[in-house]
């Protein structure tokens, strides 16, 4: 009797066995997809990364924290450009406070009751910028030339501007 509760016991502790090798194996199996489809995937994110930053390379190379020629030009002048570029975009949006019926910079009259802002800033070079501005129905662009005194002082020059149709 002991040899029959022995033998029952081998053969049960070998199915046990067996059945944990088998579910082991197939957690195992289960667990080597999931991490080549994490793989493929993190290879498909690394080419998207890629893509994004040469976009972003083209995008801000008309701007003047990439503009080498443009930051040694005010460097040469002893501006740290870092802190001169809030100084720049400040003064031009301190002309949305004038008082004057017209801004300073945007040539074209507002809708009734409204004032045209400024509304997005972007710092070309050392000597350009482009600026959209609104009233809330009526929007448009300005290139504008700025001249930095020695002072700190910004001064405006228009360009050109437009202003988009109503649709």
């Amino acid at each position: 009797m002991k040899k029959k509760i022995f033998m029952y016991l081998f053969v049960f502790s070998i199915l046990l066995v067996l059945f944990q090798y088998v579910n082991a194996k197939r957690v195992f199996e289960g667990m080597d997809r999931k991490l080549e489809g994490y793989k493929n995937l993190s290879e498909k994110y690394k080419d998207s990364v890629l893509v994004l930053q040469n976009d972003i390379a083209d995008l801000s190379h008309f701007s003047l924290e990439n503009n080498e020629d443009a930051i040694s030009y005010f460097e040469n002048d002893g501006y740290n450009v870092s802190q001169l570029i809030p100084i720049i975009k400040d003064a031009l949006y301190e002309l949305n406070t004038v008082k004057e019926e017209e801004h300073p910079v945007v040539p074209y009259a507002s809708s009734e009751g409204r004032k045209m802002l400024i509304n997005t800033v972007k710092l070309l070079n050392h000597k350009w910028i482009i600026a959209d501005f609104s009233d809330g129905e009526f929007w448009g662009e300005v290139l504008l030339r700025y001249y930095v005194n020695e002072d700190k002082t910004v001064d405006f020059e228009l360009s050109e501007s437009f202003l988009y149709p109503l649709q």
